[in-house]
């Protein structure tokens, strides 16, 4: 497929934009970048596009409103300044947007929004409902209450997790440099834009931090996110935010930035298993247990299991490795970490005389579980 059909297709875009976009390093917000965004957004939006976007900025902004002069170190700090941050950032983005009569929402989210599927449902509902009326929904992360979110590259990948929530068609990471690039091009002078990956995993070795120490997480992050909105279908365009510009030359499928292609679709239940959901503990199964659960599809059987680690629940989402150790799935259990213990190596028609009682044959059942 050429790049211009990736672009001309694309009709609900995701665009993230860092806090290296927004502001200096020195924090100085640039408002003329939200009134030019406000305008590209207004042109996209009568093209029939649908735009969210995601946005960073919250705690830089906090910190310039408390007098900050370094990036807060602890939970508590980094949550009153995105209290007080996000407050003024969405009153930059509202200000520009009233000038092109544009509606905007804001949306905060956490992590569990995501991982609970009532709540996953609840929030894409919410948010289609939000473009269905032409408001373009302004996403950032509950920072103020959120304890892991506020971690490096979180807003790269809430911006994938809501592609994915929304089934969007296309995501643009907008950051502080024009793609991806064979070395950090703030070193090496001999480093080379890619413009085009359809194998994410070979380029991974190519990724940088970021050198602005308002910002949070680097190219790392991206590439990250990328895979995880890959995995759905969806591409990814990282590419820089100091030329607005760029945005109508994207969708004329100009070679601009770092398209990465998707892979192979993941159905979305598998996909909010590997992407969505953290492990609460781990089981390590045997060769054969490996064999069956990678090459054909199988359930994973108390007999395949060689030991257990972490507390968890029924229900809960684990990681399944094998005797090394290394993660190659992961699923929702049928039984908690004390039964599975109980039951490792045994036949499931003995489940019931061990237990008591028998809810499944299956420690994990295939339709639970997703390979890495």
């Amino acid at each position: 497929m050429e790049r211009r059909t990736f672009f001309q297709n694309a009709k609900r875009i995701v665009i993230k934009i860092g806090t290296s976009v927004l502001a200096d390093e020195q924090l100085n917000f640039n408002l003329s970048f939200f009134k030019q965004l406000a305008k590209k957004v207004s042109a996209l939006q009568q093209q029939e596009m649908e735009i969210l976007i995601a946005t960073s900025g919250a705690i830089a902004a906090g910190r310039v409103e408390l007098g900050m002069k370094t990036r807060p170190s602890t939970l508590a700090a980094k949550q009153a300044a995105a209290a007080v941050g996000q407050i003024h950032l969405m009153r930059y983005y509202r200000t520009a947007f009233d000038q092109e009569q544009l509606e905007v929402a804001q949306v905060l989210l956490t992590h569990g929004d995501f991982q609970s599927r009532r709540r996953f449902l609840n929030a894409r509902q919410t948010l289609l409902k939000l473009l269905q009326l032409k408001a373009i929904p302004l996403i950032n992360e509950n920072d103020t209450i959120s304890v892991e979110e506020i971690l490096v590259g979180d807003n790269d990948n809430l911006s994938a997790l809501v592609s994915v929530l929304v089934d969007a068609d296309l995501l643009i990471l907008l950051c502080d440099v024009d793609g991806l690039y064979t070395a950090n091009p703030d070193v090496d002078a001999n480093a080379e834009r890619i413009a085009l990956v359809d194998d994410i995993k070979s380029v991974m070795g190519f990724a940088h931090d970021t050198n602005n120490p308002g910002s949070t997480g680097g190219m790392r992050t991206k590439l990250e996110a990328a895979q995880h909105a890959g995995s759905y279908g969806i591409p990814t365009l990282i590419t820089t935010g100091q030329d607005l510009g760029q945005l109508s030359q994207i969708f004329r499928g100009e070679d601009i930035g770092t398209l990465i292609l998707p892979q192979q679709k993941l159905r979305s239940r598998k996909h909010w298993i590997v992407h969505t959901l953290k492990p609460m503990g781990k089981i390590l199964v045997d060769a054969g247990a490996v064999e069956a659960l990678k090459k054909s599809g199988k359930s994973l059987l108390p007999a395949g299991v060689a030991k257990v680690e972490g507390n968890f629940n029924p229900g809960d989402p684990v990681d399944v490795a094998g005797p090394e150790g290394q993660p190659f799935a992961r699923g929702l259990v049928s039984y908690g970490a004390v039964e599975v213990d109980r039951l490792k190596g045994q036949r499931s028609s003995d489940i019931e005389s061990i237990l008591g009682y028998k809810t499944q044959d299956e420690i994990i059942h295939r339709d639970h579980l997703a390979l890495l």
